[in-house]
């Protein structure tokens, strides 16, 4: 796995274990003012059931003010937004962050180049987190 773009998806190495990658998202999130929506704790969740899976945490977060304008002019936005980003442990024991690209999203629901914008810090702000 790479730097590079399949289906829309980004997947970023980090150098960092989950829970620390976790929470350097969060700070930086809490320090743009972003708001965290959800933590969807996919391994823990897996454990109490008594199934193995490496760590997986899927988080969602987003501007009501940045979003809103963008599922106003295109409403199937509103099943890819708030914006989310998958930490994850692969076999190897490597750290991805994973997620759906600006890019991706402005061509599957036909955003305009300058709502686009609103959302189109997704990828900055996660190379940040695993810098």
């Amino acid at each position: 796995m790479s730097n590079t773009l399949d289906n829309g998806m980004v997947h970023l190495s980090s150098p960092y274990p989950v829970p620390e990658t976790l929470d350097r998202l969060e700070s930086l999130l809490t320090a743009k003012g972003l708001t965290v929506f959800c933590r969807v704790d996919h391994s823990g969740e897996a454990e109490k059931v008594g199934l193995k899976m490496n760590p997986t945490k899927l988080i969602i977060f987003g501007s009501p003010k940045g979003g809103t304008p963008l599922m106003v002019a295109s409403p199937t936005l509103a099943i890819d937004l708030p914006l989310k980003a998958l930490i994850w442990e692969d076999a190897g024991g490597k750290v991805w962050v994973s997620y759906n690209s600006a890019e991706y999203l402005e061509a599957r629901h036909n955003i305009s180049d300058e709502l686009i914008k609103n959302i189109a810090v997704i990828g900055p702000l996660l190379e940040n987190v695993v810098k």
